[in-house]
């Protein structure tokens, strides 16, 4: 019995020793992934390693048992099989198993190959020429596995084509793959660039492809072309002249020149490499066709070029000719020059054998013939005629006068002013021959008129020649520019100016219009109050402003030129009509206002006519007067006892006919306006008549007639004061509310 329970206890010690040692023994694998790839020519170390045993035994293995084809490296708790280089032996799932004790464990990792180790590269299948097809060839080398490359061919940013490579491999073997792409290259081509993108698709999850691309510039040629030569000064020439012959090419790249002579076996003799080709003293036998030659990389252009010398002769030269344009009062030199001619004689004429009326000067191998002043007397054709031993040459000449001194002249009518006409008159002075002259006028870019002198020339003279418009000119005229053109083309000859032309900016005035006057704070004002009188006036240009005052008469008295007409403290006398005028050498606009400065009633005359003491019985005219502006309110009335009672009065005036002993007492004249009010009194006596007396007595009758005119008359004179002063009114409802 003890002795089972001793093995029991030891098993059970073993079990829990191994229990023990699983719970703390660890492998690991690096790289901690479970596929890596490695590219074929490179390095590639996997290390296993424990935690957990401190005496662990390694091994490694491939899942097909292959050969490791690396080599392993222990060292205490670490195994690293390193595999450098890395090849096609290397493509398998390789095992570490490692031992603790009673213990084992595996870790396994894949190993997946690819080779892209080099750039594409880019062939052309000829130099890129214009017009012609080129095969771009795109290779990618040493790829592997192809069935995951795809090649892209760009020109500039633009695809030209994409391939795939899907068809699988029957052997694991680098291969090297290709795009091919034939086009013709264009002048846009130049300067653009070919770009091969090549993509390798190894990784089975997101993980970005691998890419490598190459670029190479377009360098584009065009075949030489257009090949000219220019010759100077002919293809004609005289022994011992000199000719310089000029050979362009337009290629790409730039063509070199070559010149040749043709021999008479039609070999070419190489001249020259430049551009430029001079022969100097030039003999007879070199006489023939001169070849220029254009050539670069793609090809080559030829011109020719047939030259003749001549033997030497005696040449004349009349200059400047064929023809010359001289204008009168000018100076003019004509110019006979001789060449290869050692003593040569000469004579001037005209065509018609007229006088020359020119001087001669004759000096070697020159004559010359001076025209000073050129006059209508010169117009001819003058020959130049050289003896030079027995041979005779002659050239000639056509002198043509005219006459175009000056710019035309541009005049006005009158001032521009919007709306009204004007009349622009463009002069041509002294000018010849008048059948030549054409005279145009814009204004702006727009041809208003033009005229054209046909004209019979019997005679010849300098005239003044013009052209005359009327047009009526807009605001919208101002800032154009009248330009006057005058031209006198003499057939195909050459002198200057064959134009001339005047300008004039257009300054369009505008008559002052749409006066306004602003008047601060109104036109009626209280005595003492100040006021502003502003005036604008439009025009072009401003308008001057003017302020008057119109005078009773009706004439304008000048007070200001300002535009603001200030009265700092008003009077009555201040009221009246004030003119504002806007001027302006286009005319001008008038506008008026009436100030009126209006006064508290005072300078009451409250009076009784015949007297404020009458007899019973007779006629009292009771009449107030105020001579107020504006006109006041005229109010009598009569004390009371209750009050004052409102009397019927007109024109301020009220009359009592048969005065009455109750009339007696205090009459009261109101004088009102819309400033102010003024009260005046004065106390009527009525004296009773005595009873023996007779009441119609032959001297009362009389004194009551006398006095009914003169009050007439005095009511009158009154009433027509009042109406030209101001005006008396009387209210009934007025008198009807007011009660004292």
């Amino acid at each position: 019995m003890p002795k089972k329970m001793f093995v029991i206890f030891g098993v059970s010690n073993i079990l829990w020793m191994v229990f023990a040692v699983s719970q703390a023994f660890e492998v690991d694998m690096f790289p901690d992934e479970s596929k890596i790839f490695a590219q074929i020519g490179e390095s590639v170390s996997l290390t296993c390693s424990t935690t957990g045993c401190d005496s662990a035994s390694f091994s490694w293995r491939t899942q097909m048992d292959s050969p490791l084809n690396g080599k392993v490296r222990n060292d205490g708790t670490k195994s690293t099989l390193i595999m450098d280089p890395v090849n096609f032996g290397n493509e398998h799932q390789y095992l570490c198993t490692v031992i603790c004790g009673a213990i084992k464990l595996e870790k396994a990792i894949r190993v997946e190959i690819y080779s892209f180790s080099k750039d594409p590269e880019i062939h052309l299948s000829s130099p890129p020429e214009v017009g012609k097809p080129v095969t771009v060839t795109c290779s990618v080398p040493d790829v592997y596995p192809f069935e995951r490359l795809e090649i892209e061919l760009f020109k500039g940013n633009r695809s030209m084509k994409i391939q795939e490579f899907l068809e699988p491999s029957e052997k694991k073997a680098q291969e090297t793959k290709s795009l091919k792409v034939t086009f013709s290259p264009t002048d846009e081509d130049i300067g653009k660039a070919v770009v091969c993108q090549a993509t390798l698709y190894i990784y089975d999850d997101d993980s970005p492809p691998k890419v490598r691309k190459t670029t190479k510039e377009l360098e584009v040629y065009i075949s030489p072309k257009d090949t000219a030569i220019s010759v100077n000064p002919s293809t004609r020439l005289q022994e011992g002249d000199s000719v310089t012959m000029t050979c362009t090419s337009a290629g790409l790249p730039a063509p070199q020149i070559l010149w040749s002579k043709k021999l008479d076996n039609g070999n070419l003799q190489l001249l020259s490499e430049n551009a430029t080709l001079t022969l100097i003293s030039m003999r007879a036998e070199d006489s023939g066709i001169y070849v220029c030659e254009g050539i670069n990389l793609v090809g080559n252009d030829r011109k020719e070029v047939k030259l003749i010398v001549q033997e030497k002769m005696f040449t004349v030269e009349i200059s400047p000719g064929p023809q010359i344009a001289a204008q009168i009062g000018d100076s003019v030199v004509l110019t006979c020059d001789v060449r290869n001619c050692d003593a040569p004689s000469f004579s001037w004429r005209t065509q018609i054998d007229s006088p020359l009326n020119g001087k001669v000067r004759t000096e070697g191998s020159k004559s010359t013939l001076t025209l000073s002043p050129v006059n209508f007397e010169n117009e001819h054709f003058y020959l130049c005629t050289v003896m030079c031993g027995q041979r005779k040459l002659e050239r000639g000449i056509q002198v043509e006068l005219y006459s175009f001194p000056s710019d035309p002249e541009i005049e006005m009518s009158g001032p521009l002013v919007s709306g009204n006409p004007v009349t622009v008159s463009c002069k041509v002075p002294n000018v010849y021959p008048l059948d030549r002259l054409e005279i145009e006028l814009f204004k702006g870019e727009s041809i208003m008129m033009n005229k054209i002198f046909l004209e019979d020339l019997s005679k010849k003279a300098l005239e003044t020649k013009s052209l005359e418009m009327t047009f009526i000119p807009t605001i919208e005229d101002t800032g154009n520019v009248l330009v006057c053109l005058a031209q006198l083309p003499i057939d195909e000859m050459e002198f200057e100016p064959k134009q001339r032309q005047s300008t004039q900016m257009l300054y369009v005035n505008v008559a002052p219009r749409d006066t306004t006057i602003l008047v601060s704070p109104s036109s009626i004002l209280e005595e003492g109050s100040s006021v502003n009188m502003t005036c604008a006036s439009d025009g072009l240009p401003a308008p001057k402003i003017l302020w008057s005052r119109q005078l009773s008469n009706g004439d304008l008295q000048p007070i200001s030129e300002n535009a603001t007409l200030t009265f700092m403290s008003t009077k009555m006398e201040d009221s009246g009509i004030y003119v504002c005028e806007g001027i302006n050498q286009a005319g001008i606009s008038r506008k008026e206002v009436e100030l009126i400065i209006q006064v508290a009633p005072k300078d009451i005359q409250l009076t009784a006519f015949p007297s404020e003491s009458v007899k019973e019985g007779d006629t009292v005219i009771i009449s107030c007067i105020c001579g107020n502006v504006p006109p006041t309110l005229i109010i009598l009335k009569k004390k009371a006892k209750t009050g004052y009672t409102v009397l019927q009065s007109t024109d301020g005036a009220y009359t009592i006919h048969r005065a009455q002993l109750e009339d007696a007492g205090v009459y009261q004249c109101e004088s009102k306006n819309e400033v102010g009010s003024q009260l005046r009194s004065l106390t009527l006596d009525v004296k009773g008549r005595e009873s023996n007396k007779d009441y119609f007595s032959p001297e009362f009758l009389m004194l009551y007639c006398a006095s009914a005119l003169i009050l007439t008359a005095i009511g009158m004179i009154a009433y027509f004061a009042r109406r030209a002063n101001m005006t008396g009114s009387y209210s009934l409802v007025e008198a009807q509310r007011t009660k004292v």
